[in-house]
């Protein structure tokens, strides 16, 4: 064994704070007793103990989640910035470090996640299997005991849906993989990939344990309860369900089959309006629009804003979240260092909106789309601060879908800026502008300075709008599944098997109500098509930023809708000052698609394992 590739319980600190180990070592060398890893004898003695364990296990899985938003740079509506994830760049270790988050040619770049995924897995059976003894040597209460295992169970199920998502079938482990020659080891050696659908039954028998075992409420912000179990358990089957309708080619052995999808869809139905209906859960400050200030100022924004900072922990839309410490705890956030600039206690804005977003946010009056933004260079065009749907007019921005200020920055919206954890007073955007002074409305400011965007906006979520916190030091806790998603799912999925139902439409309706926005229109809900474009039209502005449009566009096959099929010309994205910036999918090859649609397993762990296959895209 040349090394070992899973991470490995050192000590109960360790546990805590979820550092991964990869060492080197001789088979002589496995064949002695470990001396760095917590042992049975020493450890496992109360509940208290498995409970530290599991917390653990929770650390370990967090980071192959938090920073999700990035997966949003692999559709249309985000950039993420080439070099936001090279070493230096994420924190040491980081899951997602040397990831591909551009549109195209990412399917090769995610060797690092699949092992901390399965780390994370590892971390989860090796609470399994000592509570399994605990239990079975009488140690402890059997029922307090099965709930952790639960919760386990379900963080493994979390890590194994994420692992089948992007490379399709996988090895699967119900047993810790240690540092010593162990009968697992071997099993770990010569694993070969598990199909698709057996993994995903294992999956949901971890689930339906989790469900049957956890509390309605969980013990403490950022632990999972039984809404979330069945949420997750709902979108394991949303996402069965559009892989057997849509098909997934590039993964060999596996078939289409619409009645396969269609039970899939009623499942994943009955689960999403069990959550909705059986929990008492709402959305955010009840799904109320709340208020909204004039253009230009920001000491007044919606309740859609206030729901991705940290005065919304713990508030019931949130089912399931990573939790972050603050200050000095070397457990926070990076959220501010990733979404702002450097205004923002120096921030590096590795994360911003494309261009195109903006038309997506309807209008207040017509509950539809505005007239499309017309990009124009105030350099150049006499009057583009004031013509009519300039992208640079701020006025265009006006009435539109209160979701747009909660979320993005255009020219002359303002933010905080902050340095050494102070304020520095209210800081306007100005695109192609770097800490340049200007006078607006007879005050002198400095405007925000980051050269990190190419589109003419910048991102107000998840952004700070008070000052006291460091750039990598926020607590917000990073959302993994919400309400209103679940919301969103639920229609989904009742109208791939009944077309448009009169409580999906309300679902919808709701969330289109945080945005101040009309309910849905007849024509939008008119048919089965029409229904699903209002359906994806509320998960792109709803979710943005959330790390799920990704894998919205691989599931429903549409990476060619968005970006054209095989060689054709492309789509440019574009800026507001009429320019265009960048194109993807310029006469682009069948296997890049192929490629994009399905990941890469990693060549190391096919070196260590000579009976891991390779996805057909990737030979």
């Amino acid at each position: 064994m040349k090394k070992t590739i899973y991470p490995v319980i050192y000590t109960a600190l360790l546990i805590l704070s979820g550092t991964v180990l990869l060492s080197s070592c001789r088979k002589d060398l496995l064949e002695q007793q470990p001396t760095t890893e917590v042992l049975q004898t020493e450890f496992w003695k109360t509940e208290s103990d498995a409970t530290v364990a599991l917390l653990g296990a929770y650390a370990s899985t967090r980071p192959c989640f938090d920073r999700d938003y990035y997966y949003d740079g692999q559709a249309e509506y985000t950039r993420v910035r080439g070099t936001s994830t090279t070493s230096g760049n994420l924190r040491l270790g980081d899951a997602y470090n040397g990831g591909s988050f551009g549109p195209s040619g990412y399917g090769g770049a995610f060797d690092k996640m699949y092992r901390y995924l399965f780390g994370a897995v590892n971390r989860a059976n090796y609470v399994i299997d000592n509570i399994n003894i605990m239990i079975a040597s009488n140690v402890g209460n059997r029922g307090n005991l099965e709930v952790l295992i639960g919760e386990a169970k379900a963080l493994r199920a979390l890590a194994y849906f994420r692992l089948i998502s992007m490379w399709g079938d996988v090895p699967y482990f119900t047993k810790m993989q240690s540092s010593v020659a162990t009968e697992a080891n071997k099993e770990m050696l010569s694993q070969a990939r598990v199909p698709i659908g057996q993994v995903r039954d294992s999956i949901l028998l971890d689930l339906q344990y989790a469900i049957d075992k956890l509390p309605v409420k969980a013990p403490s912000l950022g632990r999972l309860a039984k809404p979330a179990v069945i949420a997750l358990r709902g979108k394991v089957n949303l996402f069965w369900a559009s892989w057997k309708k849509n098909g997934w080619p590039e993964l060999e052995g596996f078939t289409q089959d619409v009645s396969a999808a269609n039970a899939a869809y009623a499942a994943a139905a009955v689960d999403f309006k069990s959550v909705i209906n059986d929990f008492g859960l709402g959305l955010y400050m009840g799904g109320d629009p709340g208020y909204i200030g004039q253009l230009g100022t920001a000491d007044t924004l919606p309740n859609y804003y206030h729901l991705f900072t940290p005065k919304a922990n713990g508030n019931p839309e949130m089912l399931f979240v990573f939790t972050h410490g603050g200050n000095a705890t070397n457990q926070g956030e990076e959220l501010m260092r990733d979404f702002a600039g450097r205004s923002h206690e120096g921030s590096q804005c590795w994360v911003s909106p494309r261009y195109e977003i903006a038309d997506r946010y309807q209008s207040l009056t017509t509950g539809d789309f505005a007239t499309k933004l017309v990009g124009m260079n105030p350099t150049k065009v006499a009057n583009a601060r004031t013509a009519a749907n300039s992208a640079v007019n701020p006025q265009s921005y006006a009435n539109r879908d209160y979701r747009m200020k909660s979320t993005i920055q255009w020219d002359y919206e303002t933010s905080i800026g902050m340095i050494s954890l102070q304020s520095t007073g209210w800081c306007p955007f100005i695109y192609q502008t770097w800490a340049a002074p200007v006078t607006i409305n007879g005050v002198n400011y400095l405007t925000y300075n980051t050269d990190g965007v190419n589109s003419g906006y910048v991102f107000r979520k998840f952004v700070r709008n008070y000052a006291g916190q460091g750039r990598s030091d926020g607590d917000f806790a990073w959302p993994v599944i919400r309400l209103a998603d679940v919301f969103l799912m639920y229609a989904e999925a009742t109208n791939e098997t009944s077309g448009p139902q009169a409580d999906a439409i309300d679902l919808v309706n709701r969330v289109r109500r945080r945005g101040n926005l009309p309910v849905l229109t007849g024509a939008m809900t008119a048919d089965k098509d029409a229904f699903f474009k209002a359906i994806e039209q509320e998960r792109i502005v709803e979710l943005i930023g959330e790390g799920q449009r990704a894998f919205d566009l691989r599931r429903w096959r549409a990476i060619e809708r968005v970006w054209g099929g095989p060689g054709t010309a492309g789509v440019w994205r574009n800026d507001t000052w009429g320019d265009n910036k960048e194109r993807y999918y310029q006469n682009t090859a069948d296997r890049t698609y192929e490629q994009n649609y399905i990941f890469r397993i990693p060549p190391s762990e096919r070196d260590l394992n000579p009976n891991l296959t390779q996805n057909k895209p990737w030979r």
